[in-house]
């Protein structure tokens, strides 16, 4: 399992990549192994908002369906539209393919996600 440096995380196995007020937001290496095969990816729209922990988003695979939730309230600024098309790029690599960009209306929820030695912690103790 590929856990990224420099990244949030949280117990849904969502990333966040912070640049400025920009969050950039997908799932974890962790999460697409689970899901497997990646068939479709349901986005938001652009200027969307949303609060901590709401849904924003659903990914399905040949498996299962599973809800995408924002691990910090914002309003999405950027979807990643290559995902409508080609949902299997999640499985590629997840952290280059990220699902949306939002700008962050409140920086401190960033204090309640992970470090990635955390997260790491964390998905060892799930197996």
């Amino acid at each position: 399992m590929k856990v990224e440096t420099g990244l949030f995380y949280t117990k849904d196995h969502e990333w966040v990549k912070v640049e400025g007020n920009e969050a950039t937001i997908g799932i974890t290496d962790y999460a697409q192994h689970a899901l497997g095969d990646i068939v479709y990816v349901e986005l938001p729209a652009v200027d969307d908002s949303f609060e901590e922990g709401e849904v924003f988003g659903v990914i399905e695979s040949v498996k299962a369906a599973s809800d995408i939730f924002i691990p910090i309230g914002g309003t999405v600024t950027e979807v990643n539209e290559s995902l409508e098309d080609e949902a299997q790029l999640v499985n590629e690599d997840p952290y280059q393919n990220w699902i949306i960009k939002i700008a962050m209306s409140d920086e401190d929820e960033l204090k309640a996600l992970m470090s990635p030695e955390a997260y790491q912690q964390f998905c060892s103790e799930l197996e």
